[in-house]
């Protein structure tokens, strides 16, 4: 396998794709965005292995995010290569207009419920990616996590691993792991505005942490940066930082009163620009809907307030609040 750091200007740092040519098929994973420049340097990474898009039997997806799937269709097109994605995820990534529709809709109302201003709606339109820039779209073949693709003679196992987006797959080989966005080195993978489309994210991200500790992967290969060498490690620091943030829910929920997750969101982050007037309110709105789940928070339309009792726990558990998924 080989890793193909690929150029992206969002916060995470580098794409990555990863290469499989030792096998009778030649597979992809992830593709990095569907920019001109990262096209070119694909192509010239690639051809540095012997490879061509024409070369590329299989394109297998860690999630639908634009950055990961952009050039899909441009390698289909060119090859006629099959294009695997989780099903939750196969119509934004095949470009299905109705999907595409249905996302912008479930954004507005995301956006009404946390209570984001319209001048941070406006500026956030001309931040996020039109899909009709995107393209040329993949004919998609979906799978829903078990499933075994072999590559380099080896079987590569599929593992849903929702929270970051709804059809998030991790990629198991050989006591390591492809994890996409799901597991990542310096950043902790934004929950509730990456993916608008997922009910109950951070329950939903946690099992999937939970997951990968338990599993005792030996190294993690990530969709940004440098390879992970101990995932159960960063697995449970992310764990940690969750629950971390959510102590600073509640804590910005006992100082200010009851507010919206836009107010929380100031409160966790200051202000925001770019892609971040949507990551942060998604998280702020993903801890506290967890917090109402667990009976620490109630919620009235877009209000949140602390649930009695909670305010006097606080102090007993300085700087962490235990989360369960």
């Amino acid at each position: 396998m080989e890793r193909i750091p690929l150029s992206n200007a969002a916060f995470e740092g580098d794409n990555n794709a990863y290469l499989f040519a030792d096998g009778p098929e030649t597979v992809l994973v992830d593709t990095g965005d569907w920019t001109d420049r990262t096209r070119e340097q694909l192509a010239a990474s690639l051809d540095g292995y012997g490879v061509g898009f024409a070369d590329i039997d299989r394109v297998l997806l860690t999630h639908w995010h634009a950055d990961h799937a952009g050039l899909a269709g441009a390698i289909q097109e060119a090859s006629g290569a099959t294009v695997h994605v989780h099903e939750a995820d196969a119509p934004l990534v095949a470009g299905d207009a109705g999907a595409w529709e249905s996302l912008e809709a479930t954004m507005e109302q995301r956006f009404a419920d946390w209570g984001m201003p319209g001048a941070e709606r406006a500026t956030l339109r001309e931040t996020l990616v039109d899909p009709e820039t995107l393209g040329p779209w993949p004919d998609v073949t979906t799978f829903e996590g078990g499933e075994t693709f072999v590559v380099d003679g080896s079987p590569l196992e599929v593992v849903h691993a929702p929270g970051h987006a709804a059809g998030m797959c991790l990629f198991e080989r050989e006591g390591e792991v492809l994890s996409g966005d799901a597991l990542l080195p310096k950043y902790t993978p934004n929950v509730g505005g990456a993916d608008v489309r997922v009910a109950d994210a951070l329950a939903k991200y946690l099992h999937t942490l939970d997951g990968v500790v338990a599993a005792g992967y030996d190294r993690a290969w990530p969709g940004h940066r440098e390879p992970i060498e101990d995932p159960p490690a960063r697995a449970e620091t992310i764990i940690s930082h969750h629950e971390e943030r959510a102590w600073r829910v509640l804590d910005a929920l006992r100082r200010r009163g009851p507010c919206d997750a836009w107010t929380i969101s100031a409160d966790l982050f200051g202000d925001l620009e770019g892609i971040h007037i949507l990551h942060g309110p998604g998280e702020a709105a993903a801890h506290l809907d967890h917090l109402v789940d667990a009976g620490d928070v109630v919620r009235s339309g877009s209000e949140y307030r602390l649930a009695e009792g909670v305010a006097h726990r606080l102090d007993d558990r300085p700087e962490r609040w235990p989360l369960a998924p």
